[in-house]
């Protein structure tokens, strides 16, 4: 998903701060989903000031020096069919940026797009210094330009894969005065948690520590520490091996459901279904198929691994695999 939009957001703030004497604006959701059934939380601001990362809560959702909160879409295909974002509050729109391809970031992309790690994006003044940033739009689904008055729930393009993104989703930063507020925990001081009736929510968003570090495809079961390393992951594989997708999980509770699919060119190779009995603070589980007589069809193939919890999407994460020819 995203890390540092430091740059970016400097290009996009307000050269001179507007005086912070108002009320802070009541937000709503970002965009046009049902939180925990169609899209979910993944990543919060970085309370840490030093290299770590913490949440609000001091939990481990967060990325070093995020500067925001990702709303994550479930599928590309729910990216493909159109999902909108909306302002989060009334005001005026400060400034925009379109024409950044839909593409997920790589180790050879990204000094293309350095400088522009927001991707295409809107900027929202509600006055006082206070201002709202979203990131990673769809190219070419801007509906507003610098000047437009918006309300509250104004549809202001729709959700993309531009800029510093390998997944869809809108990255919301909030601002006062050109710094970063976390709207979760507008006046935390350094504790862990805040009063729901201190965030700048006009409803309550929920927050479970529960989520996915990642997901990979390998052609075997790996060890265990090499999911946590990063060296299960394939990205390429051969006709005849076998195709393994697994999900690397953290403070899951029992009963949880980890859900692993994967399709293919052919279409679905398998969906399997695990609940988690006992769960540690750390696990991962894996499923997979041998190469079928003749082997796999050539091609990318992505797998999605997906945590609930009863009716509640918790967390998704997807992977990719190519079949060589």
């Amino acid at each position: 998903m995203t890390a540092r939009l430091g740059t970016a957001l400097a290009i996009l703030t307000l050269a001179v701060a507007l005086p912070a004497t108002a009320q802070p604006p009541k937000l709503s959701l970002p965009l046009d989903c049902d939180i925990g059934r169609t899209c979910y939380i993944e990543d919060y601001v970085d309370t840490d000031p030093g290299p770590g990362q913490r949440d609000y809560t001091c939990g481990i959702k967060s990325r070093d020096d995020h500067r925001g909160i990702d709303f994550m879409l479930l599928s590309f295909d729910d990216m493909e069919a159109g999902v909108n974002v909306l302002a989060a509050a009334s005001g005026t729109v400060a400034a925009t940026r379109d024409g950044m391809a839909d593409t997920a970031v790589t180790a050879e992309t990204r000094d293309a797009i350095r400088g522009q790690e927001c991707g295409n994006a809107v900027r929202v003044d509600h006055g006082d210094g206070w201002q709202t940033l979203y990131c990673h739009m769809k190219q070419g689904s801007l509906s507003v330009r610098q000047g437009d008055m918006v309300k509250a729930g104004d549809v202001l393009g729709q959700v993309g894969l531009s800029g510093l993104t390998n997944a869809p989703h809108v990255h919301l930063g909030v601002l006062r005065d050109g710094q970063i507020v976390d709207p979760f925990a507008p006046d935390a001081r350094d504790t862990c948690g805040a009063p729901l009736d201190q965030s700048l929510w006009e409803i309550a968003l929920p927050y479970d520590p529960a989520g996915l570090f990642t997901a990979g495809f390998s052609t075997a079961v790996p060890e265990f520490e090499a999911v946590r390393s990063g060296a299960a992951r394939a990205s390429t594989a051969q006709p005849d091996q076998p195709i393994v997708l697994y999900g690397h999980v953290f403070y899951a509770q029992p009963g949880d459901l980890l859900t692993l699919t994967a399709e293919g060119p052919q279409g679905e190779i398998f969906t399997h279904e695990i609940t988690l009995d006992a769960p540690q603070a750390q696990l991962f589980r894996a499923f997979g198929r041998k190469a079928p007589e003749g082997g796999w069809e050539p091609g990318d193939y992505r797998g999605y691994v997906r945590l609930t919890r009863g009716e509640t999407i918790l967390a998704v994460r997807h992977a990719d695999i190519t079949i060589a020819p």
